[in-house]
């Protein structure tokens, strides 16, 4: 590892402790020429998700994005912030997990609305009538009535 101030290539760690959740390892290095201190991550590279949109263009998974949309349909629902973003964590967690770099759109609102059902039945018609662009109120009342029906695990 290349010295900041001097520029020389050797270093030797003095510390090394996680980051980040335990995703990173943060390790505090001294310059064995001139013995300044400085601080380096360590994280797993990942490579780029891509996500292939309706219209067939691609780009870059964005996670911010399906947080936004999660915020608007749980909009005056006792859903919290870090609930949107576990549910977030968990949507990304699985589009990593199938080892494909490419995905399309609508699987990942399949996998939002998969966890969000069981969150807030409200939030989950709401980004439904989105994801899904109901046509009319049969195809919105068809989707309530699948939720009626779904068995309560909760009870």
């Amino acid at each position: 590892m290349q010295c900041p101030k001097c520029h020389h290539n050797s270093s030797k760690v003095v510390d090394s402790r996680q980051a980040d959740d335990g995703r990173a390892i943060r390790r505090r290095r001294e310059c064995e020429s001139c013995g300044f201190r400085f601080t380096t991550f360590e994280r797993i590279e990942e490579t780029p998700l891509l996500v292939i949109k309706k219209n067939g263009t691609r780009e870059e998974f964005n996670r911010d994005k399906v947080l936004r949309g999660l915020v608007r349909s749980a909009e005056k629902r006792p859903v919290t912030m870090d609930q949107m973003e576990n549910i977030v964590d968990k949507v990304e967690r699985k589009i990593r997990e199938s080892g494909d770099n490419e995905i399309q759109t609508n699987l990942i609102g399949e996998y939002v609305m998969g966890y969000l059902v069981d969150l807030d039945e409200i939030a989950y018609i709401r980004f439904a009538s989105v994801y899904r662009q109901f046509k009319d109120m049969s195809v919105f009342l068809k989707e309530l009535q699948e939720i009626v029906e779904k068995p309560k695990e909760k009870e």
